[in-house]
């Protein structure tokens, strides 16, 4: 017992001293970004400044206006530079610079998501693991977050190595412009460095570790580990958005471009927060969409009812995690682009209604997708159930809420048209479907979207169940009476919408949001008090669901990467003929908008050849799998037999 404890202690002394060596460089340079960074503060001379004993009296400290924060700042940078279409500034290779970075850059975002949700996942799966009673319940999870990992760590590696080829591309096609950005971020470059070098040893201590801290204390240790895994890789992620926060929308320097000296200003951009959130949102949704489209991959190829049962659950799982996330993104996405109009109205209104228009009626496609694909799913989950038939007659009904919904949301405010076309009719707007492509009609429909998929997410809960508790009829009534009252404020307000001022109208989406939320939080709560010690009609026969189910994640997957894809595009797109946003113009011959032809094209390469990658990683998982003895074997919550529990 005392070998034990004494074992124990040294790991934990060990565990702690590695997690400080980790984290010193990072806290070390904490007081970099406090003081504002590299240069003098904003407020004093820089140090150079300072007039030393005998010295000639130094140069007076110029002084400029930060173009965000209006505050005054002492210039400690050069000037942007000014380019011209050379090879100096804009290198030819035969190709279009601009296609090969926006390759380079998607994949890369594409792998740094995968790899910055996996984890998350894996730190709430382990822990559902540690706190659950049912020790069989407990290996399932533990198995399930270490398959997780797994899967994540080979991508990890290749997003290193692509991240490597991006910054090489920057640097050979695009080096005034790499090392402008580089010299206003370089008071936090080494930051970046020493966190990568941080969650790089954290990852592999935590995937290396998982035998060796699998019981008791040492358990807890390691779950404490993915949390610092985590919050590593969400600081990573959050300077990483400040490069592109800083392009779309600068501050900490002056109209010339030259830093101020306050990196802070720099990083806290106007668009800054809102990106955060977006990011991390659509992160946990794609990486959860990435890792379900595995498990479908590995149902489709399995070979025995065990291997289906698990990897039906393992999906199952994925996209409950990726659906948790889906849903408040539209949300997200409306504060970016509020916040957007709030920092350039004109920004605002080259993507909503100018030139970028028509891409978020595709985005619109996509969302669209995502919630029926989603919906679908769970419609056919319900077939692993007994006594879910009660419910297969309201589908009908879904789907026409659903459709409705969907036709409005991406219904276009104006047609693209021929000069003919356009006389014929009068003008860009249809006289009909001109109605319903404002956004006031696409708030409801979206809104009436998401309501509709959480009623459906609610009826799976119940599909084998029948609630027991005293009250069960009177919360059937209040439920139902709260997704009516639901449906019809979300409806009326977007009618109402049509009848004030479009200043007033942009308001109205707080109440439909929060109406939305309310179904979410509320709805789902209270179904979840009414279901405890409910009454089963039976068990849920994992793996015995059709395969429909499973393309329909593949689908959702796909749109996922497909919209990532888009957005990216979008966001870079809306600067137009500027690296730095009304600070550093593009000067190169490629300085112009693609079509939306050569966008859609440049997209779905981009998607084919990471999934395609991404396929490869799966394919690398499975070489490293191992079988457990059939006697080690836990069973699969409600049905079938699970795989191997073993690593």
């Amino acid at each position: 017992m005392v070998s034990v404890t004494r074992k124990k202690t040294l790991s934990i002394i060990a565990l702690s001293a590695m997690i400080g060596l980790l984290l010193l460089p990072i806290v070390v340079s904490i007081p970099a970004l406090a003081s504002g960074g590299g240069g003098g503060s904003a407020g004093g001379p820089p140090p150079d400044a300072v007039k030393k004993d005998g010295a000639e009296p130094e140069k007076k400290v110029e002084k400029a206006r930060d173009v965000y924060y209006k505050t005054e700042g002492v210039v400690v940078g050069a000037p942007a530079p000014k380019t011209t279409d050379g090879p100096k500034d804009y290198p030819r290779y035969n190709f279009e610079s601009r296609v090969l970075l926006w390759f380079a850059n998607q994949q890369h975002l594409y792998y740094g998501s995968f790899v910055l949700a996996v984890p998350i996942f894996c730190m709430v799966i382990e822990f559902m693991g540690i706190v659950t009673k049912d020790k069989a319940m407990a290996k399932k999870y533990d198995q399930l977050a270490y398959d997780f990992i797994k899967i994540s760590l080979t991508a990890y590696s290749l997003t290193a190595i692509l991240g490597g080829i991006l910054i090489f591309t920057f640097l050979t096609l695009y080096p005034a412009f790499f090392g402008y950005l580089s010299s206003i971020f370089r008071p936090v470059m080494h930051i970046y460095a020493l966190t990568f070098v941080a969650e790089s040893g954290t990852l592999y201590i935590y995937y290396y570790g998982w035998d060796k801290m699998k019981e008791g204390l040492l358990k807890w240790i390691h779950l404490s580990m993915s949390v610092i895994l985590n919050v590593i890789g969400t600081l990573l992620m959050m300077l990483a958005n400040s490069w592109i926060g800083f392009m779309m929308s600068p501050a900490g320097v002056d109209e010339q471009g030259r830093f101020l000296g306050n990196i802070w200003h720099v990083i806290h951009t106007a668009l800054w927060n809102p990106l955060n959130v977006h990011r991390i949102l659509g992160n946990m949704a794609f990486g959860g969409g990435v890792v379900a489209a595995y498990a479908a991959y590995r149902f489709l190829s399995a070979k025995n009812d065990e291997e289906r049962a698990h990897y039906d659950w393992m999906g199952y799982i994925a996209m409950s995690l990726a659906v948790a996330f889906l849903i408040p993104l539209p949300f997200a996405g409306y504060w970016l682009m509020r916040e957007v109009y709030a920092y350039r109205q004109q920004m605002g209104i080259t993507l909503m209604g100018g030139l970028l228009a028509w891409l978020f009626i595709i985005q619109a496609t996509m969302i669209g997708i995502l919630f029926l694909s989603t919906n679908y799913y769970l419609w056919q989950a319900l077939g692993r159930m007994s006594g879910a038939e009660r419910f297969q007659k309201y589908i009908k009904y879904f789907v026409f809420i659903l459709v409705c919904g969907f036709l409005i949301f991406i219904t276009p405010h104006t047609m693209v048209m021929t000069p003919a076309e356009l006389k014929a009719m009068g003008g860009q707007q249809h006289p009909v479907l001109g109605n319903y492509g404002v956004m006031s009609a696409k708030n409801g429909g979206i809104n009436v979207i998401i309501t509709t998929t959480v009623l459906t997410f609610i009826w799976y809960q119940r599909g084998n169940k029948i609630p027991a508790v005293s009250w069960a009829k009177f919360g059937n009534i209040f439920m139902g009476c709260f997704f009516f009252m639901a449906y019809v404020n979300i409806i009326w307000l977007a009618v109402y919408g049509y009848y004030i001022p479009a200043n007033v109208r942009v308001g109205l989406s707080v109440p439909q949001v929060a109406t939305t939320l309310s179904c979410l939080f509320f709805m789902t709560a209270l179904n979840l008090s009414m279901l405890k010690g409910a009454k089963e009609i039976g068990p849920i026969m994992w793996g015995k669901i059709s395969v429909r189910s499973q393309y329909a994640i593949i689908m959702l997957a796909t749109a996922f990467t497909w919209m990532m894809g888009l957005m990216g595009y979008i966001r870079s797109s809306v600067r137009l003929f500027w690296h730095v946003n009304e600070i550093m113009r593009d000067n190169s011959p490629w300085a112009y908008t693609h079509t939306v032809g050569f966008a859609a094209n440049m997209i779905s390469f981009n998607v084919l050849f990471f999934w395609v990658s991404i396929m490869f990683v799966f394919w690398l998982g499975t070489l490293g799998a191992k079988k457990a003895p059939v006697g080690a074997k836990a069973p699969v919550p409600g049905g079938a037999p699970a795989p191997a529990v073993g690593h």
